[in-house]
């Protein structure tokens, strides 16, 4: 059972980010030969690319908070003792954490507010929820993935190893 949980933590944004982006992919393509040869076209496939890149947006940015794959200027931080830069993580993702509980209220007070009056998308004829549903998911997964981060932080910042620093794009 440990070893699943494992793989669903070390995996599940892959997925999530794979499943919205083969559906965004599909309907736009099907609706671009609707357009395009039937001269046709409808407005769920709209609705759907666009609440697919929503999601796509908010895993998106819990995966890079995971993988510490936000843009940032670390040039000081080749400058400074791995004791110090570990300290500079943890405050950099304090920061981080505030602003996504903030974030995450406001953004569950939204869902909250389409639940209670049933609010349905234009297209689709589906509930708000579904599709607002996206910002307080979003935030939530940053929320345990920046709580991850502290601890592996302070685990590192105890044992005196190097801080994970994530995948670098240009080495």
């Amino acid at each position: 059972m440990q070893r699943i949980f494992k793989q669903i933590d070390a995996n599940i944004e892959r997925w999530a980010l794979l499943v919205f982006y083969v559906l965004l992919v599909l309907t736009m393509s099907v609706e671009v030969i609707r357009r395009e040869v039937f001269s046709y076209s409808s407005i769920w496939g709209e609705e759907i690319v666009r609440y697919s890149f929503i999601y796509l947006a908010w895993i998106g940015a819990a995966s890079a908070v995971k993988e510490r794959a936000h843009i940032r200027i670390d040039v000081l931080l080749h400058y400074v003792s791995a004791r110090t830069k570990t300290l500079i993580y943890i405050l950099g993702d304090l920061v981080m954490f505030a602003v996504a509980c903030v974030a995450l209220y406001w953004s569950y007070e939204t869902f909250a507010v389409a639940w209670k009056f049933g609010a349905v998308s234009h297209g689709l004829r589906v509930p708000m929820v579904w599709f607002l549903f996206a910002v307080p998911a979003g935030f939530s997964l940053i929320i345990f993935r920046l709580i991850q981060s502290f601890l592996r932080d302070i685990r590192d910042l105890r044992t005196g190893g190097d801080v994970f620093e994530g995948n670098k794009m240009f080495d």
